[in-house]
């Protein structure tokens, strides 16, 4: 099972455009957590810890305990949403778990066994991922850090599919238990061929196909980020039921 990590946090009262924006100034992040049969819950967290947190790979697949005054919750991300441009964390949404019900979850595939294929030792090619996470299901206790791939044996040009990951017990690829199975490839190896970059040409200043001007790219940016704030802190206000 992934390491559990935990979160502090305080309750938020009051919810919409104007409360989210107020806790960003402040240096928090807007979060809800929803689901298992319980009411939302409205929540600001630390935009250091967040940022700290999210330095751990393991972060975004892990369960997480979130300590609210004197209670616990254990959740995972369902939705996390960073600014296009900065590093600043906009919203998060978290979803309950529950022991006896499955939950899915992406986590990420590691390749290993590189030096003990044939392809990259006596043919020159190199692992080439085609995958690099996938989604799993199973209960929260069986939630596996990450999938393990050996590539050892692999030949220049042969592929591994989903089928061919050495699932632990208790969790399945929905991918392939669903009722049209899509065992798609996840690595192979190939020979590595390097292009040269054609240089590109350069558009003077008022030329035709010019996009606009940097005061006009940075007012789209920033109209652009704004409709996002409005739209995430938008789900403030609904109950999440769809999603429990």
């Amino acid at each position: 099972m992934a390491e559990n990590i935990d979160l502090i946090a305080e309750l938020r009262d009051d919810s919409g455009t104007s409360s989210s924006r107020r806790s960003r100034r402040s240096g928090m992040v807007p979060a809800i957590i929803y689901g298992g049969g319980k009411e939302s819950i409205k929540l600001n967290i630390g935009h250091d810890q967040l940022l700290y947190k999210l330095s751990v790979p393991a972060f975004v697949t892990s369960i997480l305990n979130i300590k609210v005054e004197d209670k616990e919750e254990p959740v995972f991300i369902k939705d996390i949403q960073i600014h296009p441009s900065k590093k600043q964390i906009i919203h998060l949404d978290f979803q309950r778990v529950i022991a006896d019900q499955a939950i899915r979850l992406t986590v990420p595939i590691h390749f290993i066994g590189e030096d003990l294929s044939d392809g990259v030792q006596l043919e020159g090619g190199t692992i080439t991922p085609l995958l690099n996470e996938i989604e799993v299901s199973c209960l929260p206790k069986d939630l596996p850090e990450y999938l393990e791939v050996s590539v050892e044996g692999l030949k220049l040009d042969e592929l591994l599919f989903l089928s061919d990951i050495a699932l632990p017990e208790g969790v399945e690829i929905p991918q392939l238990t669903q009722e049209e199975p899509n065992n798609e490839p996840i690595v192979a190896i190939r020979i590595l061929i390097i292009q040269e970059e054609e240089p590109e040409e350069v558009i003077e200043e008022g030329e035709e196909g010019e996009e606009g001007t940097e005061t006009e790219q940075d007012e789209a940016l920033a109209k652009t980020t704004t409709d996002s704030e409005e739209d995430t802190d938008k789900s403030d206000s609904e109950d999440h039921k769809n999603n429990s």
